[in-house]
């Protein structure tokens, strides 16, 4: 099997969780290079990746193919650009820029470079969104009218991290944060939309970075679909409803991925390594080819974000599509900018 050299940019959270483990549990991929600053915290689990203590010092020294942005929104631009102009492959953790200028720089420099930039959109492997994908393919619900995606929290105090949440830093907020994942599960199951409006504020005070975001987008077939997030929810609402001509889909978020790596899960490449889903998380109700009604309790598959790099590796290796190319999410980057703009103005902002 041919062999794909990673470096990692940063091992804060992003690197020890959704990267690493990956990358060494993949047969096809080996990690060779680590960015830490002053700690050495890779070296127990990782103790084949060489350690520096630059981005520039790794892209210098080290024979890497692929190098994973996992720093700090406000610096994925000046890193990819870096490491594309060495000549490596870019992997970059949502969201992919702080505006849309700077992702269509970057993906314009990866062309002229002959190279690929992946956006991490990871949640396009979550189960809970692959069950919503199979209902719409199904297409049991008829023609869809109306669509919410939710992403809620309760985290009502500050986490002191100030690239997320300080107001003065663009790229800061749950719109950046969160918002990445729903406009991107948005566009992956509905296209790009014509027009938007948006309300982008802080619960916690104009002291810090958007912590709250409602946008509603306008389909020219006449749906709506709104995407919301609250760091003020403390029960949990359906993350997806659907509703269409002929019955109505409710779906929970459900995927742990997250929550069992933090625990110390280790992904399986080619296997299920994820709990089992013990009850349903989701309602089906629909009329059937009888007119009849059904009411179905449904269940997700496991999900596995292994997939992501699987995909990677395929394209490097056979030329397969890459997922999530950064051409195709400069179209979320552009809803991004478009509902700081309409919360500004208080407008409806027209996409197309």
């Amino acid at each position: 099997m041919q062999l794909v050299k990673v470096g990692l940019c940063a091992f804060g959270m992003s690197g020890k969780v959704f990267h690493a483990p990956f990358l060494k549990e993949h047969p096809g991929f080996f990690m060779s290079a680590v960015v830490e600053r002053s700690k050495e915290e890779s070296k127990n689990k990782y103790p084949e990746a060489t350690i520096y203590r630059s981005v520039e010092d790794m892209l210098k020294s080290s024979d890497v193919e692929v190098v994973v942005v996992n720093t700090p929104v406000q610096t994925h631009f000046e890193y990819a650009k870096m490491a594309l102009e060495a000549g490596k492959h870019v992997i970059v953790e949502k969201p992919f820029t702080v505006d849309v200028s700077e992702a269509e720089q970057l993906v314009k420099l990866a062309d002229e470079k002959g190279l690929f930039i992946s956006v991490y959109q990871n949640r396009r492997f979550d189960r809970d969104f692959l069950q919503v994908k199979k209902i719409l393919q199904d297409k049991v619900l008829g023609d869809i009218k109306e669509v919410e995606i939710r992403f809620d929290r309760f985290r009502t105090e500050p986490s002191g991290k100030q690239h997320k949440e300080n107001p003065n830093q663009t790229g800061s907020g749950s719109l950046h944060d969160l918002g990445a994942h729903l406009v991107d599960q948005a566009v992956q199951l509905f296209g790009f939309p014509e027009k938007l409006f948006a309300d982008v504020f802080s619960m916690k005070g104009s002291e810090f970075a958007n912590d709250y975001f409602e946008i509603l987008l306008y389909y020219k077939n006449n749906m709506r679909l709104r995407l919301k997030s609250s760091v003020f929810s403390k029960e949990a609402h359906y993350a997806y409803m659907i509703h269409g001509s002929k019955g109505s889909f409710l779906q929970e978020r459900t995927d742990n991925q997250e929550a069992e790596l933090v625990a110390g899960s280790i992904p399986v490449y080619g296997e299920t390594w994820t709990v089992p889903l013990k009850d349903s998380d989701g309602i089906l109700n629909f009329l059937n080819g009888d007119g009849q009604t059904e009411r179905i309790l449904t269940s997700s598959e496991p999900g596995n974000y292994m997939n992501y790099y699987q995909e990677i590796y395929e394209h490097i290796v056979f030329g397969y599509d890459l997922p999530s190319p950064g051409k195709e999410v400069i179209q979320n980057m552009k809803i991004i900018d478009a509902s700081l703009e309409s919360s500004k103005q208080g407008e409806v902002i027209h996409l197309v």
